[in-house]
């Protein structure tokens, strides 16, 4: 009789299935994280302290690893602050977005460019690119980490400037505050 890696499937007989069947079971675990949102953002933000405290007590300081995982942070924030459908990029064939109820007194919902799964994902996979690049000592290569920083705020800025403006202009708000509650008038 044969024995089995994982329950009911047949040994791997070569490189190809058994990655396939870890990639399988990555995927179901993720998937049973969707439903606990707090836990998976904990767990991020205990990733994100990891690395702060293997940057600060290393040896090294891993300025331009640091220094992608900001910018690509960055990148990820700015796509899932932006509408799927960008106002200033449709033509008039009808997407906009939505700005007041339609007439069947129906809220179209704000659509991001990057969903909140997918942006918890890309953060987590993000995080643990940059934790490995930290044991490995020729990635800690030497710079002159102030310039790093100042063009990191500076870029910061510029970016959320115009995010915050487009905001502003086409009169969107990405985070939805929870259900809104009527009331009557009647007493």
């Amino acid at each position: 009789m044969p024995t089995t890696i994982y329950e009911g499937a047949p040994p791997p007989n070569n490189f190809v299935t058994l990655k396939t069947q870890i990639l399988r079971k990555y995927q179901n675990l993720i998937e049973k994280t969707i439903t606990f949102l707090p836990q998976r953002w904990a767990f991020v933000g205990f990733l994100f302290l990891l690395y702060i405290l293997r940057v600060s007590f290393s040896s090294g300081g891993w300025y331009v690893i640091t220094y992608a995982l900001g910018i690509y942070l960055l990148t990820l924030l700015i796509a899932f602050l932006s509408p799927k459908w960008d106002p200033e990029l449709e033509d008039d064939n009808g997407v906009a977005l939505p700005t007041t109820r339609t007439t069947d007194d129906e809220a179209k919902p704000f659509i991001r460019k990057l969903p909140e799964f997918k942006f918890w994902q890309n953060i987590l996979h993000s995080l643990i690119i940059a934790l490995f690049c930290t044991f490995i000592p020729f990635l800690d290569l030497p710079v002159f980490w102030p310039i790093l920083l100042i063009y990191f705020i500076v870029i910061f800025y510029v970016t959320m400037k115009k995010q915050i403006r487009h905001m502003i202009k086409y009169k969107y708000i990405p985070f939805t505050m929870g259900k809104k509650t009527y009331t009557s008038n009647r007493e």
